[in-house]
């Protein structure tokens, strides 16, 4: 069976990342794309590279269809999405890739992103989509919301280590370094190549940032008690990837084993042999994550990397694992590319 796919702000990265992945999917096809300043383009016109594939037109959201959609993907800016998805007819399928559905509670949305929620009542029904931990609801869900990339960077390296009891939870350190597709594609000045290449910089540190809210919900839930940690994410002048450096109090070996265990029977989270780190270049353009641990020079503490590739494990490819639960397809539907090299 062919399940017809819609992808609303199909102009971006992340729309553009689900059009590559789904171009090589057994069970998906592409029957409408939107974008706003770009509808009536062709996709080669918006992205040449997407020249080989037969695509729709880009449209506007209004004009499509969706009695001829099984399911739809939400590409678009957040603070956008709440009142696009609201609406959509409400048995459509939707995976949102924004930040508009992550936090569970309508007030930590608003202390977070500055602004009130406008869909509370959707918010009710989403699932946070972060695939390994919460299969069940996603596959019997029908509005799933998208991890943030950094957010599923630190989440992979920490959730088994909670879970387990086998780190101190008062002493969690993320250090993230991230590629600047994660930015987005629209025009800022501090992200034009003379500005960022040669350098790199720290953004939104000292608990700015917003993935701090998915952390907070998300440690804080599986702890049964609030966990705070400490998280400062970098800018590199590279185009994909993210590698997260975790440092924990526990044993590195404990805290290896415990990883290994967790993610032993899961298809794209790879826990490295002991002692050896996950690099960014291993994983690009694919829908895995890749984990190291090795221990470090102070007896008790240990040190976690993760990588993954912003824009497919991180966003397209998580939306698309996501989808595949949601639609009765096999998980790994789709997402078997091996990453690009070099």
């Amino acid at each position: 069976m062919t399940h017809r796919i819609a992808i609303l702000g199909a102009s971006g990265y992340t729309g553009a990342e689900l059009v590559r992945l789904i171009a090589s999917h057994p069970s998906m096809e592409i029957v409408a794309l939107s974008a706003d300043r770009k509808a009536d383009m062709a996709m080669a016109e918006v992205f040449p590279f997407l020249r080989h594939l037969p695509l729709p037109t880009l449209q506007k959201i209004d004009e499509i269809d969706f009695s001829q959609v099984d399911l739809c993907f939400c590409a678009l800016p957040h603070a956008t999405t709440q009142v696009v998805v609201s609406a959509l007819p409400r048995d459509l399928k939707i995976v949102d890739l924004s930040a508009d559905f992550r936090l569970r509670d309508v007030a930590e949305y608003e202390k977070w992103y500055g602004q009130p929620h406008t869909a509370p009542d959707l918010q009710a029904e989403a699932v946070y989509g972060l695939t390994e931990f919460y299969r069940e609801d996603i596959r019997a869900g029908r509005l799933v919301a998208g991890t943030g990339c950094n957010a599923a960077a630190g989440q992979f390296a920490l959730r088994p280590l909670i879970s387990a009891g086998v780190i101190d939870l008062d002493s969690i350190l993320i250090d993230l370094k991230a590629g600047v597709s994660g930015a987005g594609r629209s025009l800022k000045e501090n992200l034009l190549h003379a500005e960022l290449s040669g350098g790199t910089h720290t953004y939104s540190a000292g608990g700015k940032h917003r993935h701090l809210g998915e952390f907070d919900q998300e440690f804080s839930k599986i702890a049964g008690r609030p966990v705070h940690i400490q998280f400062t994410p970098h800018l590199l002048p590279m185009n994909r990837g993210i590698l997260a450096t975790t440092y924990v109090r526990g044993d590195a070996k404990e805290v290896h084993a415990t990883l290994a265990k967790a993610y032993a029977d899961e298809p794209f989270l790879q826990v490295l042999p002991f002692g050896t780190l996950p690099s960014t270049r291993d994983i690009a353009g694919s829908n895995y994550c890749h984990l190291g641990v090795i221990g470090d020079r102070i007896a008790g503490r240990a040190i976690v990397v993760s990588v993954l590739d912003n824009l497919t494990k991180g966003s397209s490819g998580q939306a698309i694992q996501n989808a595949n639960l949601m639609l009765g397809i096999d998980e790994t539907a789709g997402l078997l590319l091996a990453p690009m090299f070099p």
